[in-house]
């Protein structure tokens, strides 16, 4: 496992796409090393009443992986929790927390804990508050979790988080020049892709050109960023 200077943790196959995709891929042309924390399996997403769990397990993985390629990611790490059944529990945060130590990144990208609406996915919302506190303060902390340190994993301070979701967003990612590439990985999710997705295309287009209202560029994805000055 090499260094990532980016860890993107996310609740499930193709939301690091959906929430971040243009964002990741800006980065990874900006020479970043990006590795991907996937937490559940997502077996329960699909309507098709012929899938089963496992084989589906299976399909969005081989997804995962092929939209990560596209994107210009290193790595993908499946920690196969069962999908709608994420909690912030000590057992998620633990893992988390070796991660973090074992990449060791500068940024952490995840999903907002805090979303109001009731639309917002539980597994976002344990999967965003697990790895606030994962970065901090137990990635940092040697005394936290010692048999890690025990291991070999090193105490890792991250330097800076992106909340992907916010209600609060206070960082416009410009992504003019890498939106095409958020589409072409979103599409490698089929079993998730509904038929009247190229219809929606505009759509997606016009909520990233809404993000960039008043800044140069034309199209944003937008972050609430939180520096970690401890």
């Amino acid at each position: 496992m090499v260094k990532a200077d980016v860890l993107v943790i996310m609740a499930h196959p193709d939301d690091p796409e959906f929430s971040s995709g243009a964002t990741i891929a800006r980065l990874a042309r900006d020479g970043k090393k990006i590795a991907y924390v996937i937490c559940t399996a997502g077996d329960k997403g699909s309507s098709d009443r012929a899938m089963t769990p496992a084989k589906l397990i299976e399909v969005r993985m081989e997804e995962q992986r092929a939209a990560a390629a596209v994107l210009g990611v290193q790595d993908v790490v499946f920690l196969g929790h069962p999908d709608q059944a994420l909690e912030a529990d000590d057992e998620l945060r633990k893992e988390l927390v070796a991660l973090i130590r074992e990449y060791r990144p500068d940024l952490v990208i995840t999903h907002s804990p805090y979303q109001r609406y009731i639309w917002w996915h539980r597994d976002h919302r344990m999967c965003g508050e697990a790895a606030m506190d994962a970065v901090f303060p137990y990635a940092r902390d040697h005394m936290a979790y010692p048999d890690l340190l025990a291991r070999g994993l090193e105490p890792h301070k991250v330097s800076e988080i992106w909340l992907a979701g916010a209600d609060d967003a206070n960082y416009k990612s410009d992504i003019t020049a890498t939106f095409n590439l958020k589409i072409d990985a979103i599409k490698c999710h089929r079993s998730q892709v509904e038929e009247d997705f190229f219809a929606r295309l505009d759509r997606i287009k016009a909520r990233a050109s809404a993000a960039a209202e008043g800044e140069e560029f034309l199209l944003a994805e937008a972050f609430r960023r939180v520096e970690i000055p401890w």
